[in-house]
């Protein structure tokens, strides 16, 4: 009886495994035809621009896109698998929230953060943009604008989270993240006048 047991749960963590790993190429493979699809675009911007003479906005898309390979670039460069992965395929997996990220120059989380401080705050910003999706928007149909800012102050490493209009139910959205940080290292508050902003503090 035993022996089947264990043949069995092996079966399902087989299994279970095999189905994560499905799941993990699919978007891994969606997010990086969503990148050359990217650059394809600006390529053919860049050869129209070419072709009729505007210089001017020539030099405009170069710089947007050299911005975005930064961005990309610190990414990266965060030192966190699960939340650079995060973070590179959210565009797949997240429709309904356009996320702008700006990351201080050279900071590499996984320098500064235990492996425990790391993993609850990729858990936080996670639960705390899915906080966004179902508080922050007026209607299901919308489109949230949400920018995302990580840098260090006061040997505390800060993800600033900035709204673009109409914030929503900033108290229930209080509450969510209250209850999303509670009993971890991490604190959580609104910010700025009015409290539009909402910021994520991990000691480093």
């Amino acid at each position: 009886m035993g022996l089947l047991y264990y043949q069995y749960m092996k079966r399902q963590n087989e299994k279970e495994r095999k189905r994560l790993l499905d799941s993990f190429q699919r978007t891994a493979t969606a997010t990086l035809g969503h990148h050359r699809h990217d650059w394809m675009n600006d390529l053919q911007i860049l050869y129209g621009y070419i072709q009729l003479g505007k210089h001017d906005k020539l030099v405009h898309c170069v710089e947007r896109i050299k911005e975005r390979m930064n961005t990309e670039s610190s990414i990266s460069k965060l030192g966190i698998p699960a939340l650079v992965f995060y973070l590179q395929s959210f565009r797949e997996v997240n429709g309904s929230v356009h996320l702008d990220v700006e990351i201080e120059e050279g900071l590499q989380l996984g320098d500064l953060l235990d492996d425990g401080q790391a993993e609850e705050l990729t858990d936080a910003i996670m639960d705390t943009i899915r906080a966004y999706q179902f508080t922050g928007r007026s209607s299901w149909g919308e489109i949230l604008e949400l920018k995302m800012s990580m840098y260090t102050e006061n040997r505390e490493v800060v993800v600033m989270f900035e709204q673009d209009g109409n914030c929503g139910n900033a108290e229930m959205l209080r509450q969510r993240i209250e209850e999303t940080v509670q009993g971890k290292r991490i604190k959580a508050g609104l910010t700025g006048s009015p409290q539009s902003s909402l910021e994520l503090r991990i000691p480093c």
